[in-house]
């Protein structure tokens, strides 16, 4: 497929050497970074008119390189369909191009209903998905039509799928339905409140370590003076937090597409661009921190006694990370924090490790 049909290349920045715009490139290259910016906001109420992103370049282009190694590409706009399905299959063309160049695709912008493209399009390529998502909503809504409101439902409820496990950050009790929150309870998937988020991303990095897609809605960010988000909310992730959780999602071992949607692309605040720019630039940082890791790890092993049962913990040593099992194949073994094996210690273990 030719992606020049529906795809609008972005325009030239000058950069300096030192600065992350001076290698970006515009074709898919293998193993590289592959930036889509998306203008389709019909899921969220919004319109579908090709939008421009260039304020948002502008102050990603003009950040550090440092000693990033992973190629990064800007692809381009993409145009949006006559309707939100011929949307929704023009990116699943873009990101199985990727996939195939073992690409890792980071969409920005759109309406948050696209993390439905990103689940399809991973999906047909591996199976047993590891998906963690960071949003104030749960919503589990039925209906034909896809949008903001039912694409979790779809993903959740399709027998094509296949989700291993399935983590939703950042949620907040007094702007959901209690029935969807219970649901999610019922089979076992993972649900922490935004309260448990702030401060300190140490709770929350093991449901990022082995996430394949990771998908960001932002109104799960806090909004002051002009809206960052399609639907924007006083409280939420602060700035300093959100870029540390895009770090803490480059870091992923198994990471494999990204997506940042109901970015307010309408707004006309310099730091909001910033803001969005900035969370990009810590989302490669991740990337090529977990690249440079070496292949071959070593874990300590620690035995921990509570009421007659032993469990065991293993820590990382190289990075420091803690997981819960004595299978030999750490594949196996359950992602958890250090709090979780303190805990352990006192006597209290972390339901979640024994499902």
């Amino acid at each position: 497929m030719d992606f020049e049909d529906f795809i609008i290349s972005p325009r030239n920045f000058k950069a300096e050497s030192w600065q992350i715009g001076s290698r970006i490139t515009k074709d898919i290259k293998e193993d590289s970074i592959v930036l889509l910016f998306v203008s389709d906001y019909r899921g969220a109420g919004g319109d579908a008119e090709v939008q421009d992103f260039t304020a948002v370049r502008k102050e990603f282009y003009k950040l550090s390189q440092l000693d990033f190694e992973v190629p990064v590409v800007d692809l381009g706009d993409l145009v949006s369909g006559k309707s939100v399905q011929d949307s929704h299959y023009i990116l699943q063309e873009v990101l199985s191009a990727c996939h195939y160049k073992r690409a890792l695709p980071v969409i920005i912008g759109g309406s948050n209903d696209f993390a439905f493209s990103l689940f399809s399009t991973l999906n047909f390529h591996k199976q047993n998905i590891n998906y963690t998502q960071i949003s104030n909503i749960i919503s589990l809504q039925q209906g034909e039509t896809i949008n903001e409101h039912t694409f979790l439902g779809k993903i959740l409820g399709s027998k094509n799928f296949s989700i291993k496990n399935y983590h939703h950050l950042g949620y907040q009790k007094h702007l959901n339905e209690t029935d969807s929150v219970r649901l999610i309870k019922e089979v076992q998937f993972d649900i922490v409140r935004l309260a448990e988020m702030m401060n300190s991303t140490e709770k929350t990095e093991p449901f990022f370590r082995k996430a394949d897609l990771v998908t960001l809605n932002c109104d799960a960010i806090e909004s002051f003076s002009e809206p960052f988000s399609m639907n924007p909310q006083v409280n939420g992730l602060n700035r300093r937090e959100i870029c540390a959780y895009m770090k803490e999602i480059g870091l992923s071992e198994n990471l494999k597409s990204v997506g940042i949607f109901n970015y307010n692309i309408y707004s006309e605040s310099q730091l909001n661009h910033q803001l969005l720019a900035q969370m990009l630039w810590y989302l490669i940082e991740g990337i090529n921190i977990q690249r440079s890791h070496p292949k071959e790890r070593h874990y300590e092993l620690f035995y921990v006694l509570i009421d007659d049962e032993q469990y065991a913990f293993k820590r990382d040593t190289f990075s420091n990370l803690w997981y819960f099992g004595e299978d030999e194949n750490i594949e196996n073994c359950i992602p958890c924090s250090k709090k979780d094996f303190e805990e352990a210690k006192r006597g209290t273990l972390n339901p979640r490790l024994t499902f």
